[in-house]
């Protein structure tokens, strides 16, 4: 009887630990999801310490939070960045019928007061509740949010306003991989393979840094077109499975999106 007992409860131990480990899995997945789901509607992020303080900057709204009383959580409605003519730098002037305040954000390497973590991008916050004299000025570091949907494998489909063709290449099409979380891509050039870095800031989207390997090419081989053209891109847009690179003379290069 006491077997059969201790069996039970071993059972029963068993079942709760699947259970809870089930429910953890899932909670992860959750917060995951939500996470992505969150970085869709925002593109940059930053945060600071002593006073802790965060500010999300979206299409539509940003969103500042902090440990500071009165200016627990402020939403604004976003607004056109003011760029200075001679460096990397944007400013943002908010408000709303409660607070208003100055965003700066200015590419600089930024190193987080507490964990030690770099970041590509310094921010600067002035802000102040409509009541208050003068403003909290905050500092902190940030980062652009690298778009998730660039996070794919792309084969080659237009080159300069031309359909390409597998003689074109060596064997097979151009292709890349991103990697958005990391901001680095990889892949054949259509004769030698690549990687290479992205920058990425909102709707800007640059291919830097791009190294391959130095196998001889075919007569004809269009790769160094190919890389050329890449690297020269600045602007992009994704619709229909297609990713477009385009810079200020037009559209460049017509990806496809493979699984």
């Amino acid at each position: 009887m006491k077997k059969i007992f201790l069996l039970l409860l071993l059972l029963s131990l068993m079942v709760s630990c699947k259970t809870a480990a089930g429910k953890s899995s899932d909670t992860k997945q959750s917060v995951s999801v939500t996470e992505q789901e969150d970085d869709m509607n925002y593109y940059f992020k930053a945060n600071g310490n002593e006073p802790f303080w965060g500010i999300k900057i979206g299409k539509d709204k940003t969103v500042f939070t902090s440990l500071i009383k009165g200016m627990e959580s402020l939403t604004f409605d976003s607004v056109t960045a003011i760029p200075a003519m001679d460096a990397n730098v944007k400013m943002y002037n908010l408000s709303n019928d409660k607070a208003s305040a100055t965003v700066t954000i200015q590419q600089l390497d930024c190193q987080d007061s507490m964990s030690g973590a770099v970041s590509p991008y310094s921010a600067k916050v002035e802000i102040k509740n409509n009541s208050d004299l003068q403003p909290k000025k905050l500092a902190g570091c940030g980062k652009y949010i690298t778009d998730y949907r660039l996070h794919d494998i792309w084969v080659l489909e237009e080159l300069n306003g031309f359909k390409v063709f597998v003689t074109d290449f060596q064997k097979e099409f151009p292709r890349i991989e991103i990697n958005a979380a990391e901001n680095q891509f990889s892949g054949f050039g259509g004769c030698n393979s690549i990687t290479g870095q992205i920058f990425f800031e909102k709707d800007i989207l640059r291919f830097t840094k791009v190294v391959s390997t130095l196998m001889a090419c075919a007569p004809g081989n269009k790769e160094s077109e190919f890389l050329k053209t890449l690297q020269s891109s600045t602007t992009y847009s994704i619709e229909n499975n297609r990713l477009t690179l385009s810079n200020p003379s037009g559209k460049l290069i017509v990806f496809k999106k493979v699984d």
